[in-house]
């Protein structure tokens, strides 16, 4: 159950003016352009971090708005290429239409991720709520029919579909599925989702077990601890580490930009000096750097869809020593 500290500091958060806003959530969004995000990448570069790059922004009410979108992922490839960043692309399918027209949607994803993948990028598609699971798992299996490999989703821990989705993509996809597995932040309905702290923990745990068995390129997106060390025992259990070359049999060969076979992920500005320390031990580590005038709502949506963040904002409010970007 959420604490009532995290709701009321959440409550008391998204009543504040939009400046105050702002400037609690500096540390979480990189900015509303590119440049700005630009910016914040060769600085952690020096952290020995690569990145993941977001346009805010999610499901449109219209198709034509899709076109902004596309557009400005077209300036994210430009300035990834451009600053020779070691990066790659998450995007929103509803903000590209998949709810609206589902063709057109998946003929402006295509499109995306045939640019990228001529400029040897990747593109992670995020899962968004129940509602898109299906349908953002079917736009990955389509484009590597298409021969579109540069592309992977992320599998929601909390879901209990969710191990059936990885057997689903194994025999598709064999060892080309590529994933991002993490908790997620959209609290879905119990009827289809484990509810407390701890089974949503034990989920993921399994979770990762059966990507990795499945000779999968995982990327454990949490910052959880009891996550992490288990993450890093079961790698270690597959002979698994830093600067070990995947020794999985069934795994596919190493790919660019990437991890031999994993990797860890965190969002920008959320345990900072854990991102460090897993970075100083080898691992390889990727930001999820988002940006975009759609900051503000960014902010507000996250909060009251997860209040557990709360506590987190509070900390980087009058703790802001202790968790440095």
């Amino acid at each position: 159950m959420v604490g009532w500290v995290s709701k009321s500091i959440v409550a008391m958060t998204i009543r504040m003016p939009r400046w105050f806003v702002g400037w609690v959530s500096r540390r979480y969004v990189a900015g509303p352009d590119i440049e700005n995000a630009v910016e914040i990448m060769k600085r952690l570069s020096k952290e020995d971090a690569c990145f993941t790059v977001d346009v805010l922004g999610e499901e449109i009410s219209s198709i034509e708005e899709a076109q902004f979108f596309i557009d400005e992922y077209m300036k994210v490839i430009e300035a990834i290429t451009a600053n020779n960043l070691d990066a790659n692309l998450s995007i929103k399918p509803t903000a590209f239409g998949l709810l609206i027209d589902e063709q057109i949607g998946m003929d402006n994803i295509e499109k995306l991720v045939r640019t990228a993948h001529t400029h040897n990028l990747f593109v992670r598609l995020d899962m968004e709520d129940h509602r898109v699971t299906t349908s953002t798992i079917q736009a990955v299996i389509n484009l590597h029919k298409r021969g579109l490999t540069n592309v992977g989703t992320v599998l929601q821990g909390r879901l209990f579909r969710t191990l059936d989705d990885i057997n689903e993509l194994e025999t598709e996809l064999g060892p080309n599925a590529d994933y991002r597995i993490c908790k997620c932040i959209y609290l879905e309905p119990e009827d289809i989702a484990f509810t407390s702290y701890r089974d949503i923990v034990d989920s993921t745990n399994a979770c990762i077990d059966r990507m990795l068995a499945a000779g999968s390129y995982c990327s454990i997106a949490s910052h959880d601890i009891p996550v992490i060390e288990y993450a890093k025992s079961a790698l270690e259990g597959y002979g698994m580490g830093p600067n070990i070359p995947d020794p999985r049999s069934n795994a596919g060969p190493q790919r660019d930009a990437k991890g031999p076979g994993y990797e860890f992920q965190m969002l920008l500005g959320v345990r900072g000096p854990l991102r460090r320390k897993l970075a100083k031990a080898g691992h390889r580590t990727r930001v999820y750097v988002p940006y975009g005038e759609k900051w503000y709502e960014y902010s507000i949506r996250r909060l009251q869809e997860n209040p557990t963040l709360g506590k987190q904002y509070a900390k980087a409010f009058l703790m802001p020593w202790t968790n440095r970007p």
